[in-house]
């Protein structure tokens, strides 16, 4: 198998976790896999976005190449500029947007014919029997249609995220007559295969390309227990300060302001006086969205708030046992699920929402036993939510904690991509027929 995951392992971006877990989950079941991603300075030097703790999960029989790219879009050092863009800058800007334009409307569009030669390369010597790929960015779904036009050999598309639906504002992500539209209309109508993280974003591709929704199917996000261990029943937790917590990535478009509201007004009662709220993660995606993140939060109001910064994910563990409920704060609206609710739900500790009430993410929730649910999305709802969770992690049961990771069992990577890698595997034995 070819994996195209342009994002993977050292980057953290957020779909890193779901391209390793697959790639993992297919060495394991038997595929022989290699895997195209983005040349390594891209994310160490260009975006500053790396883990390089996350390279240590990957199972060691996945073969990981790196193919070329060009760094117009993001190169700011006017002395690595070639002559051509120093010497004529708007005219090579112009020839930049014009082959956006003419012939992949995205700024990964470079890495498209680098992956396709050297997966010709490797073909030749070893044919391949099936290709995936992962978006975003969705230049690896074009070098996915290239390399099947060129080789016959069938591809599959996995949608982290939506190509020209934007589900946080639920709006069109380009206007009519856009090239990404006929892009995304002809990889569909190839793909032998084609998975979204839930239903909601499933339907929505499914009614705008009805021709290719025979092919489309669920393949939701999961957790590791090799990575987060199992979680073993801790008591209730009389007698001590409660510590709520939250751990992911902090950015921009979360409810933040929302979440510190709802803290503030659970600070007024008994169960919060010595309470504390402990942030983890990385401030963005990005090195320069630190300092505009950072002020959002009310480190100095003396609320009991602490910002630990960025774990490594072999730390991830301990951080969840250390808290005795958790906060999923998350952005957007009903196409949403965000990967981090499945190691929520596998703690086995309260979960308090702090999100839209109807995005996607509670069809998830909906059975977990110890998960605190909003009807609108304000800080007295967030703030009553809590103080039920911190009530409830008073008198926990060992009944309710098991019932809890009863359903989180249902969502280990293993049982979500199982399905998943039965029907890659049935894709590529029909076509060696």
């Amino acid at each position: 198998m070819l994996y195209l995951a342009f994002f993977f392992p050292p980057s953290r971006s957020s779909g890193v976790y779901r391209a390793r877990a697959t790639a993992n989950h297919l060495a394991a079941a038997g595929w022989d896999v290699t895997v195209h991603t983005a040349p390594r300075e891209f994310f160490t030097r260009y975006i500053g976005s790396v883990d390089e703790s996350l390279e240590a999960g990957v199972d060691e029989r996945i073969k990981i190449r790196r193919p070329a790219m060009g760094y117009f879009r993001w190169e700011r050092d006017i002395r690595r500029y070639g002559r051509f863009r120093a010497d004529m800058p708007v005219l090579a800007n112009a020839g930049y947007n014009y082959l956006q334009r003419r012939f992949f409307p995205e700024h990964y569009a470079s890495w498209i014919p680098h992956v396709v030669a050297r997966a010709l390369r490797e073909h030749a010597r070893k044919r391949y029997d099936l290709i995936v790929a992962t978006g975003n960015p969705f230049a690896s779904f074009a070098a996915a249609y290239w390399l099947s036009k060129l080789t016959g050999v069938p591809y599959a598309l996995d949608y982290r995220d939506s190509w020209t639906f934007n589900q946080f504002t639920e709006e069109h992500k380009y206007p009519a007559g856009h090239p990404a539209w006929e892009w995304e209309r002809k990889t569909l109508a190839k793909s032998s295969l084609t998975a979204f993280v839930n239903e909601g974003l499933r339907g929505w591709h499914a009614e705008r390309y009805p021709e290719s929704a025979p092919q489309m199917t669920v393949v939701p996000n999961g957790w590791e227990p090799e990575i987060l261990g199992r979680a073993t029943y801790q008591g209730p937790t009389d007698g001590r300060p409660l510590r709520f917590g939250y751990i992911g990535t902090i950015t921009d478009a979360m409810p933040l302001n929302v979440l510190f509201d709802g803290w503030r007004a659970a600070k007024g009662h008994p169960e919060f006086a010595d309470a504390t709220l402990e942030l983890y993660g990385h401030l963005g995606f990005f090195k320069q969205s630190a300092d505009p993140l950072i002020d959002k939060i009310p480190l100095h109001e003396n609320l009991g708030i602490t910002y630990h910064g960025p774990l490594a994910k072999t730390e991830v563990g301990d951080a969840y046992r250390s808290l005795d409920a958790l906060v999923f704060c998350v952005p957007g609206a009903k196409y949403v699920t965000s990967g981090k609710i499945f190691e929520y739900m596998a703690t086995g500790k309260p979960i308090v929402s702090v999100h839209a009430p109807d995005i996607a993410a509670v069809d998830v929730l909906t059975g977990h036993p110890l998960w605190f649910g909003i009807d609108r999305l304000d800080a007295q709802a967030v703030s009553n939510a809590m103080i039920s969770a911190a009530k409830r992690s008073r008198d926990l049961t060992e009944t309710d904690f098991e019932a809890a990771l009863a359903h989180a069992e249902r969502y280990t990577r293993d049982n979500t991509l199982g399905p998943f890698e039965q029907e890659l595997r049935k894709i590529a034995v029909n076509r060696g027929r």
